[in-house]
């Protein structure tokens, strides 16, 4: 790929995506895959004047040799010094930027419920810092081509082959072109506009139909608004989280939801992969699951705490949507969640909340925002996918018909 082109990517993420400000700390997140583009990223986050850059460097191997030989105790341990770097970020608000690469069958073979322990001891003593940052921060989720990934995604090419087509795929998919900002300020205008229509229909559930057997009614929660595209800190940054991102996504009422849905692509989670799978509510709650792959990871992940078996978010993305239309399935929730609707197990969005800056975030749970420590998306969305909104007033209205935007 030319380096004219990686170039404009690694700006956009810098200055679109996290939106770096001057005298800013930064932190990027990444694998080793692509260590001559990661250089690209720090350099364009210094161009723009951050005070200093961290590179935090991952590599799957090495997780699994963790999970393997450490204890659970050790695992789960939060250290003075984690904590003391934590703190560290509260105090000076630095921009993350997560660079993803990884082989979704990476972890394979780990033992899966070592590691959800560990988690599950350690989240706790994290949680009250990642709250504390919350609507604070920028930070922007972006992908690199691992060569894993890419013979997953183009397994019948050649390594070096597959990466550059995984990169063409990247590239195009996240409005890479000679004036990107241009293009994102355009995509993000085209976003807020369909938001507005949505919340001026006053939603009170959505109403979830496929031929599939997908038929899953969602609550809405009053006081929350559709989002999509860009956001904005309380300190008034904007920045996009997401490059791509075609979604427009609210967070629903815990407690009302109930029917079945059924997933339409694999999901991706804790580096293994689970397949063709269902899940049954009851009440706000998935009380039933199934899985043609992965079923015990699934069940796993949504009983991680009393949050994760309850919606966190509910995503419309059309069929039309550029990375539908690519053809591919990415192995990689960044992308297939922006290929069709999904929606997602934990943790809702506090800044779903109308005026959320002003507001706490037990007064936003309050409200009916869904806590837990994971937030999980998977793709629900198909052809034959009708949603109907019923609103305030009685009146029910049809915004998707047969996978694609009804208005």
């Amino acid at each position: 790929m030319k380096k004219t082109v990686l170039r404009e990517y690694a700006k956009l993420i810098v200055r679109m995506g996290a939106n770096v400000q001057k005298d800013q700390e930064v932190l990027i997140y990444a694998g080793l895959d692509q260590p001559e583009f990661v250089q690209m990223v720090v350099e364009e986050a210094y161009k723009a004047k951050a005070k200093e850059v961290t590179v935090h460097w991952n590599y799957q191997p090495l997780a699994k040799a963790h999970y393997r030989y450490q204890s659970l105790k050790t695992l789960g341990t939060v250290k003075e010094w984690e904590i003391a770097r934590q703190q560290h970020y509260c105090d000076v608000v630095p921009a993350r930027i997560h660079l993803s690469s990884a082989d979704p069958d990476g972890l394979k073979g780990v033992n899966t419920a070592k590691m959800a322990k560990a988690r599950q001891i350690s989240y706790p003593i994290i949680k009250p810092y990642s709250e504390a940052l919350d609507g604070k921060q920028q930070w922007c989720i972006a992908a690199v081509p691992g060569a894993a990934w890419a013979k997953k995604v183009f397994p019948g090419m050649r390594t070096s082959q597959a990466i550059e087509k995984l990169w063409e795929a990247i590239l195009m998919t996240s409005r890479v072109c000679d004036d990107s900002v241009k293009a994102w300020k355009e995509h993000n205008a085209d976003l807020a506009q369909r938001c507005a229509y949505l919340n001026d229909l006053q939603i009170r559930s959505l109403h979830y139909t496929a031929e599939n057997g997908t038929d899953l009614t969602v609550g809405m929660i009053p006081e929350a608004v559709f989002c999509g595209g860009g956001e904005t800190t309380k300190g008034g940054v904007f920045f996009n989280p997401n490059i791509p991102t075609e979604e427009c996504f609210i967070s629903p009422m815990k407690g009302q939801a109930d029917g079945i849905v059924r997933s339409t692509k694999p999901l991706s989670y804790q580096g293994q992969l689970i397949e063709n799978f269902w899940l049954r509510f009851e009440n706000g709650k998935a009380v039933e699951s199934g899985a043609e792959k992965g079923a015990e990871l699934l069940q796993q992940m949504i009983t991680m705490d009393e949050g994760a078996a309850y919606l966190g978010e509910c995503a419309l993305v059309p069929q039309s949507s550029p990375i539908n239309q690519s053809g591919l399935l990415f192995y990689n929730t960044l992308f297939d969640e922006n290929a069709v609707c999904h929606l997602a197990m934990g943790r809702g969005f506090n800044d779903t909340i109308r005026d959320y800056h002003n507001k706490t975030g037990d007064e936003c749970k309050t409200l009916g925002i869904n806590d837990s420590m994971i937030h999980v998306d998977f793709m629900i969305g198909c052809d034959t996918m009708n949603i109907d909104a019923l609103c305030a007033d009685g009146k029910t209205v049809r915004i998707f018909e047969n996978g694609n935007w009804a208005f």
